[in-house]
Formats: structure tokens, sequence, C-alpha cells
């Protein structure tokens, strides 16, 4: 790491390297025929990689990105939504991200926070996914068959959206909760670091109530892409000052799960460059 590099979070790093091996050698989707459309009706070409892998070490920083801000208020408020409130609909949520998905009950169908929420039965009793995990983080944390898994095929048809982060899988090592997040596809310019500091924030909350420490979480991404009305946006983001990682502070009082609110979590001295406005989104 160089003298520069010592200034810049690790997220900061990790996100640059990314966006510039995408850039440089990622491909092309023109000539193809695309399912995703701008709002004028114009096909949405991306650049892509495959199997992208992206590690952040949860002890040494919290990876939020100090290139532009991510509004981790709005972030958690979804990872709420889907793993404590293990709902489907927007009703429940503050924000209007999912609005474009939902119909006029407000549900997305059998989506992300419905599978968590099926129970199903093992020897031990009856658990949802959330619940199973944390069973196992407090009784049986070296199992290798902590995960969870929202990609359900059976109700596909039946799901607004499939899922793109579809699958946890935790692993304890020691006192340390590490995690694997699976994602099958990443607008990387509008939900990268989002996903990111969600993820996060779910394996510190997972380790505070299980009596654990928050090790890594490694991203996988499958199809890693930038839109082509995004490149611009990215190459000047990419070309910013960075600074260093904020601290989170997060409510030491809450040991249950379920009773974590998003007022729970701040960050402090959290610096970072202007947001970027008007980002054009593909449906």
């Amino acid at each position: 790491m160089d003298e520069v590099d010592c200034y810049m979070s690790r997220a900061d790093q990790i996100f640059i390297a990314m966006c510039r091996e995408i850039l440089a050698n990622g491909f092309s989707s023109q000539g193809e025929r695309v399912r995703a459309r701008w709002e004028d009706g114009e096909p949405a070409h991306t650049i892509k990689k495959f199997g992208i892998v992206n590690r952040y070490d949860l002890a040494q920083e919290f990876p939020i990105l100090t290139l532009r801000p991510t509004n981790l208020k709005a972030a958690i408020d979804e990872l709420l939504w889907i793993w404590q409130k293990k709902s489907n609909n927007i009703k429940d949520l503050s924000s209007h991200i999912w609005d474009s998905w939902a119909d006029e009950e407000g549900s997305i169908g059998k989506a992300y926070g419905y599978q968590l929420a099926i129970r199903h039965h093992y020897p031990e009793g009856d658990f949802d996914q959330v619940d199973r995990v944390i069973y196992d983080l407090k009784n049986n944390p070296s199992s290798r068959r902590i995960m969870v898994n929202m990609y359900n095929h059976a109700d596909l048809s039946e799901m607004h959206l499939y899922p793109c982060a579809y699958s946890m899988t935790f692993n304890v090592s020691g006192r340390t909760l590490n995690a694997i997040l699976n994602q099958r596809s990443q607008d990387i310019l509008v939900a990268n670091n989002w996903n990111v500091c969600q993820y996060a924030i779910l394996i510190h909350m997972l380790a505070q109530v299980c009596d654990l420490e928050a090790g890594e979480l490694v991203h996988v991404i499958a199809d890693a892409h930038i839109y082509d009305r995004h490149v611009p946006l990215v190459k000047e983001l990419i070309e910013r000052e960075a600074f260093p990682a904020p601290r989170l502070l997060i409510n030491p009082a809450v040991k249950d799960f379920y009773a974590f609110r998003v007022e729970d979590f701040q960050l402090e001295n959290y610096r970072h460059g202007e947001q970027i406005t008007r980002i054009p989104v593909a449906v």
C-alpha cells in the first residue's frame, strides 16, 4: 500500500479496482438482446465481469464508500425489512426503492422476506431460516450448514423480481463470525456499496446477539455490471478523493436480533465526496 492509500478506506480501494477491471476487461452486451430498458425505452446495455469476489475485514473497518455517500439508514431499513420483519410488502418499508415491483396491495410476491419467514421442521424444532441461523450460531457454531437461501425455484413464478442477493453462508472460526454473500447480478454504481453495507451490518448484528466478533464478509457477484449510461459517472467517481473509513457504533444494549432498530447504528467521522444525483435506473 503506498502513502496515498494509507488515507483511503479499504472499501474505496476495492471499489475502484473492481470498476477499473470491469471497464478495462469487461464484456459488452452491445449487439445482444437484453431484458432491461431505460425510461425512454432504449435497451440498457452493460459492461460486465463474471465472478467478482471482494473481501472485507469488518474487524478492521466498516466498508462504506467515502467517494460518495451511501445512505446507511435507508440501507439498514431495507435490511431489517427483509431479515427482521421478513416482509414482502412495501408498506412495511420506509423508502420507495421497491415501488416499481409492488402490486396494488404493496406486495412484491413470494420474494425476499417471504422466503426467510417460511418455517421448516428440524429435529430441534420448527424454525424459519433466520431463526435457524441464530439457533445454530448460539448452539452449534462449528456447523458447516449455517446458511439461508432465498432463491426458491418453486416460487420464482410468484416473485415480482427474482432475488439478486440470494444467499448467505455463515462460518465461525473460534469467536469470529465470517460470511459469504452470494449475488447473481449487481448494478455496480447503484447497488454495490448499498449491499456491502447491509450485509456487513447483518454480520455485526448476528455477532452481537450470538456473543461473537464480526470477521470477514466475502461478496461473490456472478454478473457484476456497469450500465452503458453509468460509464461516465463511474469514471468520474473513481478519480475522486477518498477518505479514511468511519467508525461504526452499535448500541451495545441490544442482545435480541429482533430488537435492533435503525437508530441503533451510527457512523462516527464519516467524511465523503458529493452524492451523484439523477442516476438513470434501468428496469
